[in-house]
């Protein structure tokens, strides 16, 4: 979170009583959470923007002749994954795309240096690890990238070994539920016992597909609008309401 994000919710008004009665009678069967990686974990383009990232992937293409592969809607588009998808549309397994893939993942490694910890996110996760719910990955980020992130912040154990990311089958990149599935037959989870955390409506679709129970994370108004546009019915601002609730929860169960 950058400082505008934490002040932001730290100034949020105090979630009713029903708000966390509903989000406790959520989370308390979930015995498998799969966190959405850049957004519920983190902002991992935070010291670049992403869009930025997005314009110079579009020039990479310009300088090599190819800018005409996305229409004029594409080019605008501040998210690098969407140019990513659209060139893989065009010329699926090629080797521009692995190339262009290769490029993005040199751009999330660099990113790591600088991304910034979701508010509140760090707690949870250890939380929800000592009460033996068990955890993973599930994101269109590259695993390489997400694996260093979490080392870095010491949280690696409590995913290990279900990170599951971008592959070089691109068409596998959410909404499509192929990390999502990988995930849960990975962890021989109960579809109906697991919790996917997302913040973009792609999370909320790949979720809905894989039969999944869906929070959002919505740390600004327009993730929320377009959450709820795409169907999405719990959405919390903040992880600091996800994170008390968990705890309360671990409480009563203690001896």
């Amino acid at each position: 979170m950058t400082s505008d994000s934490t002040r932001s919710e730290a100034t949020q008004p105090e979630p009713s009583v029903d708000e966390t009665e509903l989000l406790r009678k959520m989370v308390t069967p979930v015995h498998f959470v799969l966190f959405d990686f850049d957004g519920p974990i983190c902002r991992l383009f935070a010291g670049r923007p992403a869009a930025a990232v997005a314009r110079d992937l579009v020039q990479w293409l310009k300088e090599r002749g190819l800018r005409g592969l996305l229409t004029a809607e594409e080019k605008k588009q501040p998210d690098p994954y969407v140019v990513l998808r659209a060139v893989d549309r065009r010329h699926p397994r090629s080797d521009l795309v692995v190339e262009l893939e290769q490029w993005l993942t040199r751009q999330e490694l660099a990113a790591v240096a600088t991304a910034m910890p979701t508010a509140y996110v760090d707690p949870l996760i250890r939380t929800w690890t000592a009460l033996g719910v068990r955890l993973a990955v599930t994101t269109n980020n590259a695993p390489c990238a997400v694996g260093s992130y979490l080392e870095k912040r010491g949280t690696l154990d409590c995913f290990a070994p279900h990170i599951y990311g971008r592959t070089q089958d691109l068409s596998r990149l959410k909404p499509d539920p192929y990390c999502v599935e990988r995930a849960l037959h990975a962890m021989g989870a109960e579809r109906g016992a697991a919790l996917m955390i997302g913040d973009a409506p792609s999370d909320y679709v790949a979720a809905k597909r894989a039969g999944v129970h869906f929070l959002g994370y919505a740390r600004n108004e327009n993730k929320a609008k377009l959450l709820r546009e795409a169907g999405a019915e719990h959405l919390v601002d903040s992880l600091e309401q996800l994170s008390r609730v968990v705890y309360a929860i671990g409480r009563t169960k203690a001896p």
